[in-house]
């Protein structure tokens, strides 16, 4: 199953892919609640280039790699990558006017609802949106 979240960023398309793709940028808005950040992050942006973003919870009870290796890249358009335990994403920057629409589409997990998923990436999808319009 493929879940699909997206959000409007009122920013230039060469601004909202250099945070999308710069790894100072992703510490700051990469994370679904205020309890969590992201303690660093690399990006090697090229196909068959790898990423992996290291991800707390602030008070240390618990963290995680999310990483994977990217498979497609049409800058400054298209990034699809496979995570590390297989599931394919597809992140979309689609222009309208002076707007962006940032989609995501990935393959859904079976540990989690596909509600708490959706939920998670949107959170994590409106953190960026803010980050990106708070720096205009």
């Amino acid at each position: 199953m493929n879940i699909t979240v997206e959000t409007i960023v009122q920013a230039p398309i060469e601004r909202v892919w250099a945070a999308w793709n710069d790894p100072a940028a992703i510490r700051q808005w990469n994370a679904a609640t205020p309890e969590w950040h992201t303690l660093r992050a690399s990006v090697d942006l090229r196909e068959g280039g790898k990423f992996c973003w290291r991800m707390e919870a602030k008070d240390g009870s618990a963290g995680f790699d999310f990483e994977g290796r990217y498979t497609r890249i049409e800058a400054p358009r298209l990034i699809e990558y496979v995570m590390s335990d297989g599931r394919a994403v597809r992140v979309e920057f689609l222009a309208s006017g002076d707007s962006i629409t940032v989609r995501e589409t990935f393959d859904a997990e079976d540990v989690h609802s596909a509600e708490q998923q959706r939920h998670g990436w949107q959170a994590i999808l409106d953190n960026f949106a803010r980050h990106v319009e708070a720096r205009i």
